[in-house]
């Protein structure tokens, strides 16, 4: 089983993910890196990954890699937290938007603040021409829920509309 760390603290200009390479090269062609770039400038963000065979590898490398100079920084090693299922679907899967009439106003739900992030997400505007689904447009009843703040005024017009139907 693989284990991925994380390498922090990298200089923040143009890197080749050879130059990277080349400071875990005593480890062997088992180690592989990944760099992360900004995609507009191509320099380095600051960070990237090192991937490794197995844990006692992982332990090794850190304790001796850990501080190390790479381009007059020390860098930072640690292992990578690992990924959700939630952030791995979360570009594929629209978050519904769950509103309870006993929900307060001064914070949002995570799911809201969640669907806030992926409305704002570079990944949402480069849409192109397709439609982006919305709880609001969820076919089924338990999918939309009033907002909590009107949820009395409209339950009392819900309650107007039947009595004048009826009579």
């Amino acid at each position: 089983m693989s284990i991925r760390l994380y390498i922090g603290n990298l200089p923040k200009e143009e890197i080749d993910r050879q130059e990277l390479q080349a400071v875990f090269a005593a480890e062997g062609d088992a180690v592989t890196t990944k760099l992360i770039k900004d995609r507009k400038t191509g320099k380095c963000r600051g960070f990237g990954f090192l991937t490794v065979n197995n844990d006692e590898q992982a332990d090794q490398i850190i304790e001796k890699y850990n501080g190390q100079l790479f381009k007059d920084t020390a860098i930072k090693l640690e292992k990578a937290l690992p990924r959700t299922k939630a952030e791995e679907n979360s570009e594929e899967q629209p978050i519904k938007v769950i509103s309870h009439p006993t929900t307060s106003n001064s914070s949002p739900t995570p799911a809201k603040e969640n669907n806030r992030r992926e409305k704002n997400s570079k990944k949402s505007r480069r849409g192109g021409g397709g439609r982006e689904h919305t709880p609001a447009a969820a076919s089924t009843d338990d999918a939309i829920r009033p907002d909590p703040r009107w949820a009395n005024e409209l339950e009392k017009l819900k309650q107007m509309l039947a009595a004048q139907t009826t009579t």
